[in-house]
């Protein structure tokens, strides 16, 4: 039986990292097999392409070479992890995919989330979460995280504050586009209370199989 795709989404300073070790060591103790990854990155090459496109030395950086540099990362990143991982039937928890790229230089770049769209399909064929969640935390407040708890800073952190209002307001579009996949969890919440929200997303989904 094929695995399940779970896919983690947010603003920057979300908790999307905290959230997910919390939900992956959950999984692990009920004997599920989990596996977790990341993006951009996951394999080699595609960390090689997270270095480029989030050095905050490359501030010369086109959003369409950006929006490219994106989806190339992430084929590697489905051929090389995801879809074998699913084919072996594991439940494959990702932070960040393709609405990133829908939310950030779909919106956040005014390249058009269409257009962004056409251009991961491309990259990801099929291979669409079965569930996203999106972690919900305003942007002066994830920002506020980011750099209050001494985390690396990246490219995308240093960007201007209308440009992360502009990020969350294109989540809000993908929220309302494919209400089925995407549900929101408050991020605001105490991390438990966001953990045990995701868990019981992610439970529901898995009572489909």
């Amino acid at each position: 039986m094929k695995g399940i795709f779970i896919t983690f989404e947010g603003p920057e300073g979300s908790g999307k990292t905290s959230v997910i070790k919390a939900v992956e060591q959950a999984l692990k103790q009920r004997g599920v097999d989990v596996l977790v990854t990341r993006e951009p990155g996951g394999v080699a090459i595609s960390e090689q392409i997270r270095h480029i496109l989030l050095d905050v030395d490359k501030k010369e950086m086109d959003a369409r070479t950006e929006a490219l540099l994106f989806a190339a990362s992430r084929r590697q990143h489905v051929i090389e992890v995801i879809n074998p991982a699913l084919e072996a039937g594991k439940i494959v928890v990702c932070d960040r995919f393709v609405d990133s790229s829908l939310a950030y230089q779909g919106h956040g770049r005014s390249l058009g989330i269409d257009e962004v769209y056409r251009i991961n399909r491309f990259a990801i064929d099929d291979t669409i979460p079965d569930l996203t969640l999106f972690i919900d935390v305003p942007p002066k407040i994830g920002l506020n995280r980011v750099f209050a708890n001494g985390r690396h800073v990246d490219r995308l952190d240093l960007e201007s504050m209308a440009f992360h209002e502009k990020v969350y307001e294109g989540y809000r579009f993908l929220l309302a586009r494919f209400p089925e996949r995407i549900r929101a969890i408050d991020g605001t919440a105490p991390l438990e209370r966001v953990v045990e929200c995701a868990l019981a997303l992610i439970d529901t989904r898995l009572d489909k199989e």
